[in-house]
């Protein structure tokens, strides 16, 4: 059975390759948001962004963090971070970097985005893995996250409840 988890993303460049991942049919969760209603969510300011960040990381077990080209330091994406450490939630990273986007290219692999956090002295990227998937064609890729996706969430899972 696929955990219920939190997918999060950098929107503007990843979307697509987000989609592939959610498509995988490996994990569920929030579903998947359309550019209107990004747009209207966003319209509404930080409260009615955390709003819904709030309601969509409810009832998730897991966030799954798709790490692209620009990722990290992203204020949405340390707030989903810091929310999901702090209710106690697994979190593991995954770059996406060459997965195929909608114009058929690959981007740049960003940094690790656990790595601007502290726990008690201690780095959150040496507790938190972000697993960059050994391939550089986007079918191996997309395979490699396929078969893995699942254990990973559960490591994730594990290594939380350590904490």
């Amino acid at each position: 059975m696929a955990r219920k988890v939190f997918t999060s993303f950098h929107y503007v460049p990843d979307n697509w390759r987000a989609s592939q991942v959610r498509n995988m049919g490996k994990i569920e969760g929030n579903p998947a948001v359309t550019v209107n209603k990004w747009e209207e969510v966003t319209n509404g300011g930080d409260k009615a962004i955390e709003k819904w960040i709030d309601d969509n990381m409810y009832g998730k077990s897991c966030i799954v963090l798709l790490v692209g080209a620009n990722t990290a330091n992203r204020k949405w994406i340390d707030y989903e971070i810091k929310k999901a450490w702090s209710d106690g939630k697994g979190i593991v990273g995954i770059h996406v970097h060459n997965l195929l986007d909608s114009d058929s290219n690959q981007s740049s692999k960003g940094k690790n985005p656990f790595t601007g956090f502290n726990l008690d002295g201690v780095a959150l990227s040496e507790i938190v893995k972000c697993y960059d998937p050994p391939y550089s064609i986007s079918t191996n890729v997309y395979n490699h996250i396929r078969e893995n996706i699942e254990d990973w969430i559960e490591e994730a899972i594990t290594i939380r409840n350590r904490y």
